[in-house]
């Protein structure tokens, strides 16, 4: 059984090696490329020294211009991250949704689940395998992209919970390589037909995958809170790498007056009106910026458990799998 899944399976297992170093010979010259870029920046002693929190008030003018022109060069990368992010859900429509739905479509599960072979081994079998490459495949990937977007992540503010680059990264790639493998898997034992199977499958992960990441993910642990005076001496602290939730500025009572801003006035500035700095956006005496926000070192513990709640759901999704091959004429 495991030479038959094999010789079925190794064309596909060609395109996607071939897939994947096409993929490696692309993004590994600008991975090599943005690594240089940082280091002739001086940007490697700027982020150690922001974590440090002892950057002097001249260097980070400096640092800050080096962000900025890091930012500049490579930031429309962020396009290509965006076309990364569809790779884990390629592996599901091609190779979780055929395995089913390709053998109901053809007929030839009449004979493949009829010579001394139960529809239980041979789901076993070919899933172990499928399961495996993919998984296989993910693992790469995942420490691929984590190489290439450090850089990326190292230049921005909110570091690696920044938008798409959390999803690059880590150990969460292998949750939903095996999610939507498991989800195509299924979805041909409901379509039974390749089209429909894929499209289940194309319509499911994006749609589980955008509710998880903004509904789920930001209440993986409580959220902290910061709260700054508008009133003060240099910059508003910060602290690159957290994940910003919400902001603004509120009043003594707690009251939102600046929704999404922050204000920070050196003592007796007037605004523009004449009235105390920011008194014309309603600020009060008293006032305070306020942040929402998740720490950057809960990194890997959120990759851990969104990687766990997609690998949950492949389980689920291939026992029902199990279930369904039964009522398969």
């Amino acid at each position: 059984m495991i030479t038959l899944a094999w010789r079925q399976h190794r064309r596909q297992l060609l395109f996607t090696l071939l897939g994947f170093a096409a993929l490696a010979a692309l993004m590994v010259p600008i991975g090599i490329s943005m690594r240089h870029t940082f280091t002739d920046l001086g940007l490697p002693d700027c982020v150690r020294q922001l974590a440090r929190g002892d950057l002097p008030p001249a260097t980070a003018e400096t640092c800050q211009g080096a962000f900025h022109q890091f930012s500049n060069r490579y930031g429309n990368l962020n396009l290509v991250a965006v076309l990364l992010l569809v790779l884990p859900m390629l592996l599901g429509l091609f190779w979780g949704a055929p395995l089913i739905a390709r053998e109901v479509e053809q007929g030839t599960h009449r004979f493949a689940w009829t010579q001394g072979i139960s529809r239980r081994r041979w789901a076993l079998v070919k899933f172990g395998l499928v399961v495996a490459v993919t998984t296989t495949a993910a693992v790469c990937y995942g420490l691929g992209m984590s190489w290439w977007v450090s850089p990326l992540t190292e230049a921005a503010r909110e570091g690696r919970f920044g938008f798409i680059v959390f999803d690059l990264q880590g150990v969460a790639p292998i949750g939903y390589t095996v999610f939507a493998v498991a989800l195509g898997i299924f979805a041909g034992t409901l379509g039974r037909r390749m089209l429909p199977a894929m499209t289940i499958t194309l319509v499911g992960f994006i749609g589980i995958r955008a509710a998880v990441a903004v509904l789920a993910r930001p209440h993986y642990q409580p959220a902290r809170t910061a709260e700054f005076a508008v009133i003060g001496e240099g910059p508003l602290p910060t602290n690159r790498g957290d994940w910003i939730l919400s902001s603004g500025v509120r009043n003594a009572d707690g009251t939102m007056v600046a929704p999404d801003a922050q204000i920070r006035c050196p003592p007796g500035v007037q605004g523009p009106a004449g009235g105390p700095c920011g008194s014309e956006l309603g600020v009060q005496p008293g006032a305070y910026n306020w942040q929402l926000y998740q720490p950057a070192d809960r990194f890997w513990l959120f990759q851990g458990i969104e990687t766990g709640i997609f690998v949950a759901l492949a389980a689920l999704l291939l026992y029902l799998t199990l279930r369904q091959i039964r009522r398969i004429a």
